[in-house]
């Protein structure tokens, strides 16, 4: 078929040098994959050679300490990446001595591998007629074919993913999907994309139709939820503070971060010397409180915007301090926490 022909032969002349496609190692091409889901290539990369190089094989991942991997992954945030990329480096070491599954139905078993992934592994690694269907080939298809389905709609995920299985050529299934993948990437970009060199431009319907900058068509999501944090950042004469695991479900879950009072609106320094959290923090003993920042430091996720104040609460003493500030650098802490130690100096 003249698509997938033009789309390899392009490919195999123009493809960026990644580690990754060197010799298309499962671990390598997992790995990635993980790093690169919600990440662009170039801020992935670092991550991933650093990855490699502290954890140069699927063992040493799962023989690692979680806070270890955590902190490597410091910044790339979804967190729950990092998480779920430690325990299934464990079951693979464990239940499949360190070789990956090369079927997409033994794949996606495993925690942190969906659809796209098991077919990106089991494609590109064992040439397995699988589709990728990731933004990059959302984008070509909607383009190429000039619909308007939704791509975030039930509907939409179904008929674009019918329609990437149904465009497999019978061979070189691993080169057609990265080639797909990476004309979305860096010719069909979403905002101006370079239609004059695209090898498929001869046939675009979009860009027959000027449409491209219509398409790939999204519902609108959920505006997302504002929320106040304020971090109790203690000080005593000896240069200690207080850090806590952040415990549970959510964002950020098992980093580590100052004593945090989260709230639906602002507060002031008033609200705050009320608090119950303070109040235990601090157990009566002779405080000076301050605010660190001017104005509220704005951190926006996507499903929440988060606008944080650093409270700094200077003490002789306390009886909670648990750690040396010298020692802070070596935790693995949300970017927001990561920022202000880069910020605030301690005298």
């Amino acid at each position: 078929m003249e698509f997938h022909n033009k789309l390899v032969t392009w490919y195999l002349l123009n493809k960026r040098n990644l580690p990754w496609r060197v010799n298309r190692i499962p671990y390598h091409v997992w790995l990635s994959e993980i790093i690169l889901q919600q990440t662009r290539v170039d801020q992935g990369l670092p991550y991933f050679l650093s990855f490699i190089d502290a954890f140069p094989t699927v063992f040493d991942l799962a023989d690692a300490k979680e806070e270890q991997v955590l902190k490597l992954w410091q910044g790339l945030g979804y967190y729950s990446r990092a998480r779920n990329l430690h325990s299934t480096a464990k079951v693979i070491s464990a239940n499949y001595n360190g070789v990956f599954p090369n079927t997409y139905i033994e794949l996606i078993k495993l925690k942190g591998i969906g659809d796209y992934t098991a077919s990106a592994i089991s494609s590109i690694c064992f040439n397995e007629s699988k589709a990728v269907v990731d933004g990059n080939v959302f984008r070509v298809l909607a383009r190429y074919f000039n619909m308007d389905t939704p791509i975030n709609s039930t509907k939409g995920i179904k008929e674009f993913k019918q329609l990437a299985q149904e465009l497999l050529p019978s061979k070189n299934i691993g080169d057609y999907n990265q080639a797909i993948m990476e004309l979305g990437a860096v010719v069909c970009k979403p905002q101006n994309p370079s239609c004059s060199i695209c090898p498929l431009n001869q046939s675009c319907l979009a860009l027959k139709n000027d449409t491209q900058k219509d398409l790939p068509v999204k519902l609108a999501n959920n505006k997302p939820k504002t929320i106040y944090f304020n971090y109790l950042v203690v000080l005593t004469e000896n240069k200690s503070t207080v850090i806590e695991k952040r415990l549970g479900k959510g964002i950020w879950q098992n980093l580590y971060q100052f004593p945090l009072i989260e709230s639906a609106h602002p507060l002031t320094e008033h609200d705050l010397k009320k608090h119950p959290t303070f109040k235990k923090l601090v157990n009566d003993s002779k405080v000076e409180l301050s605010l660190f920042n001017s104005f509220p430091i704005v951190h926006k996720l996507s499903h929440r915007t988060i606008f944080t104040n650093f409270w700094i609460v200077n003490l002789e003493q306390a009886a909670n301090v648990n750690y040396k500030w010298d020692e802070l650098y070596q935790l693995p802490v949300p970017v927001l926490i990561a920022n202000f130690f880069k910020q605030f100096k301690i005298g």
